[in-house]
């Protein structure tokens, strides 16, 4: 089908008019009218009613103007993504994380970005499935390992570790555990084993539930699991990246801790270039170097 055809029909559609359309397009009238002809031929249909105030869509008019609808959205979406790879920072980015960083630590950030890009949108997706990237199931990934997926763009922004924590309220009243074996004694707050999550942490919980905790609290989140510390209910297996946005969580047992999982940003070749894509990248790096300053001022690195 001529594409050609089907942006003048387009117009003629939306305009209801030949003359309309010839204007918008700078086209005479008879030249929008040979056009409409020919594509109605090719199509061997009838597009349009035609009567003196106008022109209306036949039934078949109707489903061809429903498709070059969707063309125009699905173009206009294009031009302001090649638009966004060359000017400002503007529109829809999808980003994707694992539940307990979007909202532990990247969500409460986020307003210094919007600061930043008021034009700018996000749409956060919280799931442990990991989204296909090159597929575009969304632009950019926030993963705790390497992505394996081809034709992606990887930075290392950071290293996490799994420790125990737990409030000094709890600790107060429960006393604090001086070695794995006193944990017998206290409630152990963890993601429940079956939930997904990096191999590190299940490991470690597993080797803590070898010292057969006095009471158990399994939430398929960490975000849950910090509720529940928040609240006295015990011990948490918790990242630390929590350490600065909730100062009065105490580390138990800072010897037990797991090896370093490492943190990486990814997204797809394709938008190696785009503005947003930058915008954003940045923007995590930057709020990484403060949150590592603001450790190290509290004595936590």
């Amino acid at each position: 089908m001529d594409w050609d055809k089907l942006r003048i029909f387009h117009a003629v559609a939306d305009a209801g008019s030949l003359t309309h359309a010839g204007d918008r397009l700078n086209l005479s009238q008879s030249a929008v009218s040979r056009q409409i002809r020919a594509l109605e031929e090719s199509l061997d249909s009838t597009l349009f009613h035609r009567h003196a105030r106008g022109l209306i869509l036949t039934e078949q008019g109707e489903l061809l103007f429903d498709a070059t609808s969707a063309m125009s959205k699905r173009l206009d979406a294009a031009a302001a993504r090649i638009r966004d790879s060359e000017e400002e920072v503007f529109g829809v980015l999808r980003v994707t994380t694992t539940f307990g960083f979007g909202t532990l630590w990247l969500a409460p950030r986020l307003p210094k970005l919007y600061e930043q890009y008021p034009d700018l949108n996000i749409d956060l997706m919280l799931e442990e499935r990991v989204l296909d990237l090159p597929m575009r199931e969304a632009d950019v990934a926030i993963r705790m390992k390497e992505p394996s997926q081809a034709d992606l763009v990887r930075k290392r922004l950071m290293t996490v570790q799994m420790q125990l924590y737990a409030t000094k309220e709890y600790l107060a009243e429960n006393g604090t555990p001086g070695s794995l074996e006193e944990i017998s004694t206290h409630r152990l707050i963890c993601q429940t084993p079956a939930a997904p999550q990096v191999g590190a942490s299940a490991s470690m919980v597993r080797h803590l539930m070898t010292y057969n905790p006095g009471s158990l609290l399994t939430v398929n989140n960490y975000f849950g699991v910090l509720q529940g510390v928040l609240h006295n209910l015990g011990i948490g297996v918790l990242p630390d990246y929590v350490t600065q946005d909730f100062p009065h969580l105490v580390p138990i047992l800072s010897d037990i801790e797991t090896a370093d999982v490492p943190v990486y940003l990814a997204y797809p070749e394709e938008l190696r270039h785009s503005k947003r894509v930058a915008a954003f990248r940045d923007f995590v790096q930057d709020e990484i170097i403060e949150q590592r300053k603001q450790l190290k001022q509290m004595g936590k690195l």
